[in-house]
């Protein structure tokens, strides 16, 4: 069955131009709920699209279609920020938010970008460092709006969020980067690589390996050129103890990467492994 759900993932996720950001989304959720009916949490979002389009006709303007969508998503839908668990990995789970009405930044936003869509709104999202955005380009000109909220966000609020990633990184003074830089829209693979990255993340940091593979499996699958990924799938592998994928996948990233930072480390690991085999 996981292999099944593997290839589903692979043919989402195949081509850049078609890529459906929210079936993958969802989709993504399979490998902790293998049952999970992705095409029934589609059909949901699709009912709440048409109760929208109800509300509208051809000639409302987009600005009015915006404010019918927010009131509709965050006052009548009640969609909002999980205050009280912030990091659980039910926030990114689109079938959960949609279930209990709380999510992160980004999970808000495929919604908010879908219900968008399907009501004529170019919403897209916006890999904003520590807090993902959305922007839309209206004829009063482009806005800035936190998911969580539908709130606008001004430029100087937007620097305001931005300044302490800028001190952290040592983008300031001469370094110091504009803000547009960082309000382009991004693509449905770099969004789906974010998602998922935030999963990685609560999976690492619990070290919940078997959780962890699922995820890893599939940003491997994301984002095939990236050594990296690879990589961290293979020390998730060794963690498992599955011993000869493991050592295949560092070979790989080393093959790739010969002169990385952590080859060293990495060699060293490749050899630990492979004296486990030879006592097997």
């Amino acid at each position: 069955m996981p292999t099944q759900q593997l290839d589903y993932f692979t043919s989402l996720v195949a081509e850049d131009e078609h890529l459906p950001l929210t079936e993958a989304a969802v989709a993504v959720a399979q490998h902790a709920y293998p049952d999970l009916d992705v095409q029934g949490v589609l059909d949901q979002i699709d009912q709440w699209g048409n109760k929208i389009k109800q509300r509208i006709t051809p000639d409302t303007p987009p600005i009015q279609r915006l404010q019918l969508l927010k009131h509709f998503f965050y006052n009548e839908l009640g969609f909002g920020p999980n205050q009280n668990d912030f990091y659980a990995p039910e926030n990114s789970y689109l079938h959960q938010i949609i279930e209990s009405r709380r999510g992160i930044p980004i999970s808000l936003a495929i919604l908010m970008m879908e219900l968008g869509q399907q009501i004529g709104l170019n919403i897209r999202g916006v890999s904003f460092p520590n807090h993902f955005m959305m922007r839309i380009s209206l004829q009063q000109g482009e806005i800035i709006m936190d998911p969580l909220n539908g709130e606008s966000l001004s430029k100087n609020q937007l620097q305001e969020m931005l300044d302490p990633y800028l001190d952290a990184k040592g983008y300031r003074g001469e370094l110091s980067l504009p803000l547009n830089i960082f309000l382009r829209a991004s693509s449905s693979r770099e969004i789906l690589s974010r998602f998922m990255r935030n999963l990685k993340m609560i999976y690492s940091e619990d070290e919940r390996w078997e959780r962890l593979l699922g995820i890893q499996e599939r940003l491997v699958i994301l984002l095939p050129d990236s050594a990296e990924e690879v990589r961290d799938r293979g020390l998730i592998f060794a963690q498992l103890e599955y011993v000869r994928p493991a050592i295949a996948d560092l070979h790989h990233y080393l093959g790739e990467m010969p002169g990385a930072e952590d080859a060293a480390d990495i060699r060293e690991h490749i050899a630990t492994l492979e004296s486990q085999t030879k006592l097997h």
